[in-house]
């Protein structure tokens, strides 16, 4: 078991070299209210203990030179992302530098046995790459409600088989470490938080547009999950009463009208309709339409296409728009699978946003693409289960 911070000066430290690398004892005296003997007293404790190492001489700063310590670079943390349609996995090392990553297509409707021997099979992958010996902690994202103190879904719509199944216990049973289960887009917002274009915020949005649709909402720098856990389950609120039915059993949500499954049927009404050329050129050559196809069609200048973006992009902002008015966030992050369709998306969501809410909460709101991509989620589950590792046990 990997030891874990005596008290919270420690579990400061330890988050502090996790985020800025190797520091000078000088310099993180600087950062942290203790007296010069308290701070050596904790530092020379934590190296006993294994989770720092030194590392050299600091650079001089006028008199005595101080050594560099920094958060042991054996430490390896895996974070895995379950989407809706595929898996990511990556390990890193206790500064949550990615030293490897795997990506592959899968269903999460196939239900937790399959999908977590496909886990443990890409865990096993990254191992035999050299990159990890073992694993000091894991974090998983799920695509639906996570109750998280226990690391149980609940009654996730495009989940079926996952309600009650208990994550957190079987993967750490399996892995042999500590493990720690939530949404997948509260971990995309903690990636982006961690090394993103998050980095400075303490309050924002981070909006996932893929086969789901959800928000990461964090307040004050921390994750705010709500109360059962579904908090920034955007993707059903309601944005037409007489528009189509949802995988949540309710009519008209925004998912329904713009999540990735409602892209694709809506681009196949264009295309046998024969109001897409481009689209139903695409359905006759290869049988089937997805997002890629939808955003290559709008790229080419297809009328249909470019308004089927604008249309999904407005409904996005119009939700987008009642949550900045609701919560005043410094920043709003677009990301997930439909990104890919660019800046038409972007401008559309944009456009309602600075539309529908007050020039108070517009005035400065960034709303801004995400710098991470694929591996937002799975950087956020290893700052989610670093956390847990660098906190008093």
């Amino acid at each position: 078991m990997t030891a874990r911070p005596a008290n919270v000066h420690q579990a400061t430290l330890l988050r502090l070299l996790r985020d800025l690398g190797p520091q000078s004892r000088v310099a993180l005296g600087d950062r942290v209210e203790l007296s010069r003997s308290k701070l050596a007293v904790e530092i020379d404790r934590l190296l006993e203990t294994g989770l720092v190492v030194q590392d050299g001489l600091a650079a001089s700063r006028g008199g005595r030179r101080s050594h560099n310590v920094r958060i042991a670079p054996s430490l390896r943390f895996l974070g895995v992302d379950i989407g809706a349609t595929s898996v990511d996995a990556a390990v890193t090392n206790a500064e949550l530098e990615v030293l490897g990553h795997l990506s592959e297509p899968l269903d999460v409707r196939e239900g937790p046995v399959a999908v977590f021997e496909r886990v443990l099979a890409l865990a096993a992958k990254l191992r035999e790459a050299g990159v990890a010996e073992h694993f000091d902690g894991a974090g998983i994202g799920v695509p639906g409600p996570v109750r998280f103190p226990e690391g149980v879904p609940v009654a996730p719509p495009i989940m079926p088989g996952w309600d009650g199944f208990p994550v957190r216990e079987a993967l750490s049973q399996e892995l042999g470490c500590p493990v720690l289960v939530d949404n997948d887009v509260n971990l995309m917002a903690l990636g982006e938080q961690q090394a993103g274009v998050a980095r400075s915020v303490r309050d924002f949005l981070w909006v996932k547009v893929g086969t789901g649709i959800g928000c990461g909402i964090v307040v004050g720098g921390e994750v705010h999950r709500g109360f059962t856990g579904s908090a920034g389950d955007i993707g059903h609120i309601q944005v037409d009463p007489d528009g189509p039915p949802c995988a949540c059993g309710n009519i008209g949500c925004l998912e329904a009208h713009f999540g990735g499954n409602a892209l694709v049927r809506d681009a196949i009404a264009l295309a046998e309709g024969g109001r897409s050329a481009e689209l139903a050129g695409r359905l006759e050559a290869t049988g089937r339409l997805t997002a890629e196809d939808v955003s290559a069609a709008a790229g080419a200048g297809d009328a249909a296409a470019l308004e089927l973006i604008r249309r999904g992009g407005s409904r996005t902002g119009q939700v987008i728009a009642g949550l900045v008015s609701f919560f005043n966030p410094g920043l709003v992050v677009i990301g997930g699978g439909l990104t890919g369709l660019g800046h038409t998306l972007l401008a559309s969501i944009r456009t309602q946003v600075y539309r529908q809410s007050l020039p108070l909460a517009t005035g400065n709101l960034p709303i801004v693409l995400g710098e991470l991509g694929q591996v937002a989620g799975v950087v956020g589950a290893t700052r989610l289960i670093s956390d847990h590792i660098f906190s008093p046990a």
